[in-house]
């Protein structure tokens, strides 16, 4: 028999055209008919009508909001259903999160609390066991390696590269071993991975939703519509089909799509018909069997069949729709945003430790009562596929964006709490959220700083007063805190000096830095320690976005797809006004490009990287032409055409232009078809020079020429794309009401390849997870304690503490990751132990247990099922044992995850 799995499913998204709270009520139809609520109203009520029925669901926040709304009643039928595998949970995560652009400690948040709730509500028959990511545009090999390590059993999907797609339906390859880690031993990262027949829709003509076209299934023979015999043949053609570029006797097929089963009786009705008379076939002799089913179902079968399956190492990016269309330009796309989600993430985990290390005071002490809940749903809903990315309609970008604020200002409330406890200092403590432009009304008033550039007081308009910076070295001890008082102690003006003119050379112990004469630009990068030079020109170019109306393709570039209309971007400027700043912290040479386009080339004194500050809008749009603003840094790195980036800021993966590792590429779009995400940091190298660029937010990025690496700073688009989101991408503020200005970081660092990662790694972490900085006023009280570590030592080199936060009244989270691959360190690629009972300066670590990565298991009960791969041997995993139970051994890339029983010192 030929089994054919109908799995009724939902794609809800937690927030898109409507925002996440317009989905949920069914509010705003205006914009787009969706109502969350009535979706899981209507699905419980026609599962109850037939026992056959099936039906998976997704997005644990919806779920979460539907479920608290219930009576008891309702929720133990649920749970009945649930029991039955009659309604099931699939990925389970708070949202289905983007894969290019979102950072992987977000991602392990998120889902951690959708998995989380559904642990705590269903137990383990609420656990899902498959990962659903069927609507991220392109997939990276960072998730595959954490569903594995959160125990799942498979992934399915629904978009990848159409050239991709038709290779794998000649060679029946839809369905593969994804080998997602090339340091983790296989299979702790082995994840079994599906790709769906229709994206996630249902096939032709089979749609039965109150919004589709296609005709009900007529079944009364003395009505003259009757269509029985019609609508089973189409059936049976579409199945057998389909058979054929598959592997086993199972194929499955989504029988739903977005928002659908607001009325389910429409759907089951015509399902539970269509059952019915296909497999009445049978009779007949057709081999062909139809039931209702659910993606895990549907893995269990493919894992009986004991097949091998073709293993992939790659990722799945860029994803192209088709010839013109490459979804690579929401890895920029709303650059603020990105970069606010970004920095909401860094103060979510300095709250979450900061709640741990002060304790219960921390939540309700001296300042009030504050919590981190909101925070983790904030950030839990930011990381969805139409959030960070920058591919929702603008009013639901600025409603993710208040989530965000909301929860800071939670957070705001344990910060100050725990500073109190641990310090002793009640005293009012302030948060400047606007330092990037130097805003902060409690410092505004001092004197003794470095004037503030004119492109800051540009950017910030009225918000504030400042003119001067404050510059000074600052060392905070691991997981803690230092206070520095500053006080003026003489009039007069700072000590910089300023000069409009050129500067030749900027120089510290650890890097020079020289500018051409000419021009102002950027000449050579010099790394005084291993004595390298390599010549580097950095300058600023914009393409021009496809309007849609060319020879090739009507395809406009949007908030999801980059099409620029011409290969050569434009310059802005070949030369730049300069001046010079210098101090005994820091120097600067400050340029000017275009009154919309500057930048700060920043040397500080004990530094091994180079900053460049890039201040870049409003875009102008006086011209009709929407545009697509990049920095490209052009070196005498011989590159071979190679760049390297990391993926959701862990493993390195190597690009190639105009290569794909698994098939021919046709390459028919040369800038945008070689474009990937940048989540945290790329590079190019040779067999001497390695140039590597940490980002302060999720880029895209190429390297088109030969010692190139260009990074797509900023966006502002004309045209709808044509991909549902309805809108231009042409971000305007009240601030900004001509266009949005746009302010990052890129860090340059110079090394020998062999040992870059060594530099780079730690990096990208600090920029990650910057210090939060704090502001009181007045003399603090002589008992007040000046300086804090949460940790009895620093931690080795190689180990990052990724997660601490509070699970229960006596229990505390704690992860620990090796953030060295095994190959890119001699020093750091080796496994590390560590004590956890020397681990904390005020916690005893009273007991100890380990989870999987999602902390909704036990890691001794985890069981995944056994894939084994073509042309390869079957991986043998070595188990190695811990030295003890309070010494943890990590190994390269490895993430161990423990639930500690623990209590305040």
């Amino acid at each position: 028999m030929l089994n054919v799995h109908l799995v009724p499913h939902t794609h809800d998204d937690v927030g898109w055209l409507k925002t996440v709270d317009q989905y949920y009520y069914g509010d705003r139809n205006d914009i787009q008919h969706a109502g969350v609520q009535y979706i899981l109203d209507s699905v419980v009520d026609q599962l109850l009508k037939n026992p056959d029925r099936r039906f998976i669901y997704v997005e644990t926040a919806f779920f979460y909001r539907w479920w608290k709304q219930q009576s008891s009643a309702m929720q133990q039928t649920v749970k009945q259903l649930v029991n039955e595998g009659r309604l099931e949970f699939v990925n389970g995560g708070w949202c289905m999160s983007d894969e290019a652009t979102t950072h992987y400690s977000a991602v392990i948040d998120q889902m951690t609390l959708g998995l989380r709730f559904l642990n705590e509500t269903f137990g383990s028959c609420g656990r899902p066991r498959v990962a659903w990511h069927i609507d991220p545009f392109g997939h990276a090999r960072e998730h595959a390696s954490m569903f594995a390590q959160m125990g799942y059993d498979g992934l399915f999907f629904g978009r990848l590269d159409y050239q991709d797609r038709a290779q794998r339906m000649i060679k029946k390859e839809q369905e593969l071993l994804w080998r997602a880690s090339d340091s983790l031993t296989p299979p702790m990262a082995d994840l079994f991975t599906g790709i769906l027949p229709n994206g996630y829709n249902p096939p032709t003509g089979f749609c039965w939703d109150q919004l589709c076209n296609d005709p009900p299934i007529r079944d009364d023979p003395d009505l003259e519509d009757y269509n029985v015999d019609d609508v089973v043949k189409r059936f049976l053609t579409i199945a057998n089909s389909q058979a054929m570029v598959y592997k086993t006797n199972h194929i499955i097929m989504t029988m739903g799509s977005d928002f659908q089963y607001e009325n389910a009786n429409l759907w089951y009705k015509n399902l539970d018909k269509l059952i019915h008379y296909v497999n009445a076939h049978q009779a007949n002799g057709s081999k062909v069997n139809v039931l209702y089913s659910t993606p895990s179902c549907y893995l269990q079968e493919l894992h009986r069949a004991n097949l091998t399956w073709p293993l992939k190492r790659d990722d799945f990016f860029p994803y192209a729709d088709n010839a013109h269309d490459f979804w690579t330009g929401y890895f920029t796309s709303r650059p603020a945003l990105k970069r606010y989600e970004r920095i909401s993430n860094s103060n979510f985990q300095t709250c979450n430790q900061l709640e741990v290390l002060g304790g219960p005071a921390s939540r309700k002490g001296f300042f009030g009562q504050g919590d981190s809940h909101t925070m983790k749903k904030a950030m839990a809903v930011a990381q969805h596929h139409d959030a960070v990315s920058g591919t929702e309609k603008q009013h639901v970008a600025n409603d993710y964006a208040r989530r965000l604020a909301d929860g800071w200002q939670h957070c705001q409330v344990v910060v100050s709490n725990s500073l109190a406890a641990l310090s002793g200092s009640t005293d009012k403590r302030m948060y400047c959220d606007n330092l990037n432009i130097s805003v902060c009304p409690i410092t505004e008033g001092s004197k003794k700083v470095v004037p503030v550039s004119r492109a800051t007081q540009d950017v910030r308009r009225s918000r504030g007063l400042a003119i001067n910076e404050l510059v000074f070295q600052v060392q905070a001890p691991p997981l803690g805190y230092s206070t520095y008082s500053v006080s003026q102690l003489q009039d007069g003006h700072p000590p910089a000096s300023t000069q409009p003119s050129t500067p030749t050379e900027i120089q510290n112990k650890f890097l020079q830095v020289t500018f051409d004469p000419n021009t102002g630009l950027l000449s050579s990068l010099s790394n005084l320690e291993t004595k390298q030079t390599i010549k580097l020109t950095q300058n600023f170019y914009w393409y021009n976005a496809s309007d849609g109306n060319n020879l090739d393709s009507i395809q406009p570039s949007g908030a999801y797809i980059f099409r620029p209309n011409s290969s050569t971007p434009f310059i802005i400027s070949k030369t730049v006004k300069t001046e010079t700043i210098q101090t005994s912290v820091v120097q600067e040479v400050r340029q000017w490009f275009a009154p919309w386009v500057s930048q700060v080339v920043r040397l500080y004194s004990d530094s091994k990287f180079l900053e460049l500050e890039w201040t870049v809008g409003p875009l102008p749009i006086h011209d009709n032409l929407g545009k697509e603003v990049i920095t490209r840094l052009d070196t005498s790195i011989k590159s071979s055409e190679i760049f390297y980036t990391d993926s959701n800021g862990r493993e390195v993966l190597q690009r190639k232009k105009d290569f794909r590792p698994t098939w021919n590429l046709r390459q028919s779009e040369p800038i945008a078809g070689n474009y990937y995400p940048i989540n945290s940091r790329a590079f190019i190298k040779d067999d001497v020079d390695q140039l590597t660029v940490v980002t302060d937010r999720s880029q895209g990025g190429g390297s088109i020429q030969n010692g190139s690496l260009e990074i797509m700073l900023h966006r502002r688009l004309l045209y709808d794309d044509v991909r549902g989101v309805g809108e231009p991408l042409n971000e305007t503020s009240d601030i900004f009401p001509e266009g949005l200005v746009v302010r990052g970081r890129l860090l340059l660092s110079l090394d020998r390849p062999p040992v870059a990662a060594d530099e780079h790694r730690p990096l990208a972490q600090q920029v990650v997870l910057q210090p939060l900085l704090t502001f009181t006023d007045g003399d603090l009280s002589p008992s007040t304690r000046l300086e804090f570590s949460g940790l009895q030592a620093a931690l080795p080199p190689a180990v990052h503490l990724l997660t601490l936060t509070q699970w229960d009244k006596d229990s505390v989270l704690l992860r620990l990751e090796h953030q060295f691959q095994s190959w890119e360190s001699k020093l750091n690629s080796q496994p590390v132990t560590v004590n956890l009972q020397k681990l904390f300066s005020t916690l005893d670590v009273l007991g100890v247990s380990e989870l999987n990565l999602s902390a909704n298991q036990w890691k001794d009960e985890m069981k995944r099922f056994d894939w084994m791969p073509q042309k390869d041997e079957k991986p043998q995993l070595k188990t190695v044992r811990d030295p003890s139970p309070w010494e943890v051994t990590l190994r390269p890339m490895e993430i161990r995850t423990f639930l500690l029983r623990v209590s305040l010192r």
